[in-house]
């Protein structure tokens, strides 16, 4: 084969990786994500009362909350192991792990028998499966992002990585979706066995996930450090080395995420739960913001193609920290068309710009030797106050119709440190794959 004919044959494969790895990305973050928040909504609708049914409803609850949240525990864990793997071994092999950790932990999820059949060993199992799926999570986004970043074209890093945020929306619409049939179940089939179905359906979604990515190759910056053997015998070690700023200022701006759990599972619960609003409504307007989101990440993502990941972050926490209000009043109020309108605007449009570019943000603050590191450590633990949010919310809501100010001024103040971080960041949508996480002072300047 002559060489004219070798680049010819190595030019579809250098098109089309790009693609390949944001489609993968999209597909594997949807199923993972999936898994991920039919427990949510499971825990905001269901698990209180079959989990937790012989303590006072407020307090069982929090404790189904706090379920949720005990896999943000697992996260940061989770990422220092599969953030060395993926720096060490390659991000491939984390995300078929990733995939498979969540598919099985969800299915026995819900084969769990209830508390009412087996005592306190019911919600001790519950546990344990949900610090699987958070170890399973601490992975993949970072896996995804490094992934398709790596893969992508110069000038739009953010609109490729930007798929593996669509996929996450795509999965909580799945999920959503799933529940809206089985909440309309009557009450005591719902307790029954109706919770059950949607995690028993993770099996195929887990499946279809597998088979996507069971070719994607791996990153070509990664394979040659391979080549080169320089990849880092300890990643952890380089990064706190010389990241520990980027870190810290990826674990302040990803507090941004309390705005996701609060709209995706506290609001929920308070508007089903404490102001008696259709189950079947509420599921349906979280379906409708995240069908805005999947539109509106990539086009946010794009615009910080050409402007920058900071102003675009920033817009997204700021404007979250400002609409949390009139959203969470709306609720309290049981104005529909209110709660429609703010919460479209809050998730599907200003949320979705913070959401939209993180993956490039992040990214964009560390090299390819201790990149996935550095993504996972620093997303984990900024998203583990996330993960409570709901629980810390559902112990600060007060009585009344203001009870929900505490809440709003906890998803605000979070936001606004959010932004803070990431103005505090060094612009990197212009720098070159090979300078990203080095100094950069010809460049930035």
């Amino acid at each position: 084969m002559n060489p004219g004919s070798q680049a010819t044959a190595a030019q579809p494969k250098a098109v089309h990786a790009p693609k390949k790895a944001a489609l993968a990305s999209w597909i594997g973050s949807a199923v993972e994500y999936y898994d991920f928040f039919i427990y949510g909504t499971a825990a905001a609708l269901v698990f209180g009362k079959i989990f937790f049914p012989s303590i006072d409803p407020k307090l069982a609850s929090i404790a189904a909350f706090a379920t949720f949240g005990v896999a943000y525990i697992a996260r940061p864990f989770g990422a220092f192991i599969l953030g060395h793997v993926g720096d060490k071994f390659g991000r491939k092999k984390v995300l078929t792990f990733t995939l498979l950790l969540m598919g099985i932990s969800t299915f026995l999820v819900g084969a769990l028998p209830t508390y009412d059949q087996i005592g306190i060993a019911s919600p001790i199992m519950l546990v344990v499966l949900r610090l699987l799926q958070g170890i399973s999570a601490s992975g993949e986004q970072a896996g995804a992002n490094s992934m398709t970043l790596e893969h992508a074209p110069a000038h739009r890093r953010a609109f490729f990585t930007s798929f593996t945020l669509s996929g996450t929306q795509a999965g909580l619409i799945l999920a959503t979706l799933v529940y809206i049939p089985v909440s309309a179940l009557p009450e005591d089939q719902l307790l029954a066995w109706g919770w059950r179905i949607p995690f028993f359906l993770s099996a195929v979604v887990v499946a279809v996930g597998v088979w996507v990515r069971r070719s994607l190759p791996e990153t070509p910056v990664f394979e040659q450090e391979e080549k080169q053997h320089v990849t880092p015998k300890l990643p952890v070690v380089e990064l706190f080395s010389h990241h520990a700023a980027a870190v810290l200022r990826v674990i302040f701006a990803a507090l941004v995420s309390v705005v996701s759990t609060i709209f995706a599972v506290f609001t929920l619960s308070y508007a089903v739960n404490t102001m008696h609003l259709p189950r079947a409504t509420m599921l349906t307007m979280l379906v409708l913001a995240n069908v805005v989101a999947l539109a509106a990440i990539p086009l946010w993502a794009i615009l910080s193609d050409r402007i920058g990941r900071r102003p675009v972050f920033i817009i997204g926490a700021l404007g979250s920290a400002a609409l949390i209000w009139p959203y969470m009043w709306a609720i309290a109020s049981a104005d529909m068309t209110l709660i429609f309108t703010f919460g479209l605007l809050l998730s599907g449009v200003v949320y979705s710009a913070a959401n939209g570019v993180w993956p490039a943000l992040y990214g964009e603050m560390f090299d390819t030797r201790v990149r996935l590191s550095g993504m996972a450590i620093g997303t984990q633990i900024g998203f583990a106050l996330g993960g409570f949010a709901p629980a810390i919310s559902a112990a600060l809501l007060g009585d009344g119709p203001t009870g929900w100010m505490p809440v709003a001024l906890f998803t605000t103040a979070t936001s606004v440190v959010a932004a803070v971080s990431a103005w505090s960041a060094r612009e990197t949508y212009n720098v070159p794959m090979e300078q990203l996480g080095k100094k950069l002072r010809a460049v930035a300047a």
